[in-house]
């Protein structure tokens, strides 16, 4: 309990400083650290999920991955036009699906106020993939 609320505060802290207005959780273990990070910050969450499992109309966007691609999904009214969004995931890898999720929000004419992750894989450089957003990361191999 101790550790996950050490990751939860340093990933509120990350969300606070970037003023964020909602945060959005990659599917599935950043709904685990998104969902208490907006509860802190009295702010909405959102969920970001594989293709065809939310329930309303939705806007898609597509990533590569090391055998093919895949497809992510958003509420297509998720948040208002202008909303300073920050992303929340566990893992940084090679950084396509959280590029793919700041292009989600892209297309509700949301702001990527920020790209948050608990562990950041160095080795794979994901981190290049976002240049255009502010990224924040609390583990590092």
């Amino acid at each position: 309990p101790g550790l996950l609320q050490q990751a939860v505060d340093a990933l509120t802290g990350y969300a606070r400083r970037r003023e964020a207005e909602v945060i959005a959780g990659i599917e599935s273990r950043g709904f685990m650290f998104g969902v208490p990070v907006a509860l802190a910050l009295g702010v909405p969450f959102v969920p970001i999920r594989k293709a065809g499992k939310l329930p309303a109309d939705t806007v898609s966007a597509e990533h590569a991955l090391e055998y093919g691609t895949a497809k992510i999904e958003m509420h297509r009214d998720a948040f208002a036009p202008g909303r300073r969004v920050v992303l929340i995931d566990d893992l940084l890898a090679t950084g396509g699906t959280a590029a793919a999720a700041a292009e989600l929000v892209g297309q509700l004419r949301g702001e990527v106020a920020g790209i948050a992750f608990l562990i950041e894989l160095l080795f794979l450089n994901g981190r290049s993939k976002l240049a255009a957003w502010d990224v924040a990361s609390f583990v590092r191999y």
